[in-house]
């Protein structure tokens, strides 16, 4: 018989949250709803107005598109009602909202509600990104490093609509099975390969890459490495979970704090990689130890297999030889 996401997650619970008394779940299929919402619209695109930017630049500075705005829309909406809900801090919002539920209240949802938008236009794989924090009381810190997530996970939309997502027990996955409507088990604790064959980065910016940077996809090449890069980093990063590799998104010139989110980019899909048996740094150390200081707080991310990461290491280090 199938396993839904939604069996799996209510085992998850009984087993890691006895206490959630079904709010985990409930929030989890608030986002597992929400982005059915917008693969059905993504599915649809170029025949109905949903495609194109809608003229409004985001917190970010970047132009909005039309499914920014929907999918963004679409968590808000799934989201804001459940109970177990405290706090939704969303890419496309400066601030977060704040949910008035100092009793029920205990979760913090942090969401990249449709990463690499620019891109649905060419029909490039697209996704949407989410971390999950606990909160007690509402005098807790907002702000927390990475390694205090609860839960972690993205969705891909691609030839086919993969959700994958971890509680600290694992990394599962599951696709979308337009027959019974229901995100079903595919991958069952999916291991990251200790080494891989692809490394990928926007290498148009090598030139205004730090020399270690240089020197290390330099290695790569020099190994036979192939380079893989699809410019969306869900898409790219599942491809680094399947098939081992490196991801790399380095400081630049223009850039030199990088570019990526660590709250709802950097640290959900390090809390992921490491689930899977691989690592993720910013360049000086792990991922999951930075203490952030804003919520749209910006850091370089290299994450990928063991022995590539290894590798960055003493390349960082000065070390490779």
């Amino acid at each position: 018989m199938i396993v839904t996401v939604q069996q799996h997650i209510l085992q998850q619970q009984s087993d890691l949250f006895p206490e959630a008394r079904g709010r985990f779940s409930s929030l989890l299929s608030g986002i597992t709803l929400a982005t059915k919402m917008i693969q059905a619209k993504i599915r649809r695109a170029g025949l109905v107005d949903i495609l194109g930017t809608a003229g409004e630049v985001n917190v970010q500075g970047e132009t909005q598109q039309k499914l920014d705005v929907f999918a963004n829309q679409a968590l808000l909406h799934c989201l804001s009602p459940r109970e177990s809900v405290a706090v939704l801090v969303s890419e496309e919002n400066e601030q977060p909202l704040t949910i008035d539920r100092s009793e029920s209240g205990k979760y913090v949802i942090v969401f990249d509600p449709l990463d690499g938008s620019s891109n649905i236009d060419v029909n490039v794989s697209v996704g949407t990104i989410f971390s999950i924090f606990r909160r007690d009381s509402p005098d807790e810190p907002l702000l927390k490093p990475g390694y205090e997530q609860v839960a972690a996970g993205y969705v891909v939309y691609g030839s086919s609509t993969i959700f994958v997502y971890t509680a600290g027990q694992g990394v599962y996955g599951f696709t979308l099975d337009p027959d019974v409507g229901a995100f079903v088990l595919s991958y069952d604790r999916v291991m990251m390969p200790d080494s891989g064959r692809y490394y990928s980065v926007n290498e148009a910016n090598a030139d205004s890459f730090p020399l270690a940077y240089r020197s290390y996809l330099a290695r790569l090449r020099q190994q036979s490495y192939s380079s893989r890069y699809i410019g969306s980093l869900v898409a790219d990063f599942h491809r680094t979970l399947l098939k081992g590799g490196v991801f790399l998104y380095p400081p630049t010139r223009d850039n030199p704090r990088g570019k990526l989110r660590l709250l709802y980019e950097a640290n959900p899909l390090a809390f992921l990689a490491e689930q899977a048996g691989g690592r993720a740094s910013n360049g000086y150390g792990r991922i999951l130890d930075i203490q952030p200081t804003a919520i749209h707080q910006r850091t370089p991310l290299i994450m990928g297999s063991r022995h590539e990461m290894d590798e960055f290491d003493r390349a960082m280090s000065g070390s490779l030889n």
